[in-house]
């Protein structure tokens, strides 16, 4: 398995090229998108086993997202099954990445407990944040911490559902190769960390509060489609990453670069 290494300017045209892969078929990647969502969060309300589910099919419901995208990319046609397409490939090694997954967070969840003053963890209950209690405490350092311990753990997982699914690696290798394919690409990353940041939040708030002192009813309405668009192109510009870092699959159609991709050319 090899893990191509990237210029950091490819983390900017990751965003571009989701972009433009939700242009080709906006109606499916939107459908997978919030499909994968939304059955996260139903089976995450079934009492008692809906968070365990929920965390072990995961990855395979992102594996049908991806499937979506690689679909798309090759000018194949698919259903609506292809969201749940990541249940009949290696099933086991993608339940298994769920797992590691869900004893990680929940081990970095204890670390960052035993440096929390209580306020971190109140705010996760309840979704708030008391000023004066935040003021007081250390929710500062708590969230670096939480931070630094959950950056490892982002980083296996990120390809490792793609990994076994199209690759059908087992679970322990696949988080070991994304992991390893993160940290070789640390600058294209952090070139898409700041494109998301800028893009997925800067920009789109910036415009809505301009048009909200125009008219709040016309920032209002302008709110709506933000998500509808930002979020399916999140998951494609996942795929644009994934296909940039590991190519794809025998016997898959893979994308023409051009010059100005640069993507074989290290920093």
């Amino acid at each position: 398995m090899q893990a191509n290494q990237l210029p950091s300017q490819r983390g900017w045209a990751w965003l571009r090229e989701g972009l433009q892969l939700w242009r080709r078929n906006p109606a499916l990647l939107t459908f997978a998108a919030f499909g994968y969502l939304l059955t996260l969060v139903v089976i995450s309300i079934v009492p008692l086993i809906g968070q365990l589910a929920s965390s072990l099919i995961m990855p395979a419901l992102s594996v049908g997202v991806l499937n979506a995208c690689r679909a798309i990319d090759a000018g194949r046609k698919v259903g609506p099954d292809v969201l749940f397409s990541g249940f009949r490939t290696n099933l086991q090694a993608l339940v298994t990445i769920g797992g590691i997954y869900l004893i990680g967070t929940l081990v970095v969840l204890f670390l960052v407990g035993l440096v929390d003053d209580g306020t971190l963890a109140q705010a996760m209950r309840s979704g708030e944040i008391d000023e004066q209690a935040a003021a007081d405490s250390n929710l500062g350092f708590s969230l670096l911490v939480a931070l630094l311990l959950s950056t490892p753990l982002m980083m296996a997982y990120w390809f490792a559902p793609m990994l076994a699914a199209w690759w059908k690696i087992p679970a322990p290798k696949a988080m070991f190769f994304s992991f390893y394919a993160c940290l070789r690409n640390w600058r294209p990353f952090l070139a898409y960390a700041v494109g998301l940041l800028l893009f997925g939040a800067f920009v789109p708030g910036l415009v809505i509060g301009v048009l909200g002192l125009v008219s709040p009813t016309l920032a209002t309405l302008a709110s709506f489609p933000v998500p509808l668009i930002l979020i399916p192109v999140l998951f494609a510009s996942f795929f644009a990453n994934a296909r940039d870092v590991f190519g794809l699959p025998e016997g898959n159609a893979a994308r023409v670069l051009t010059p100005s991709d640069n993507d074989a050319t290290p920093d």
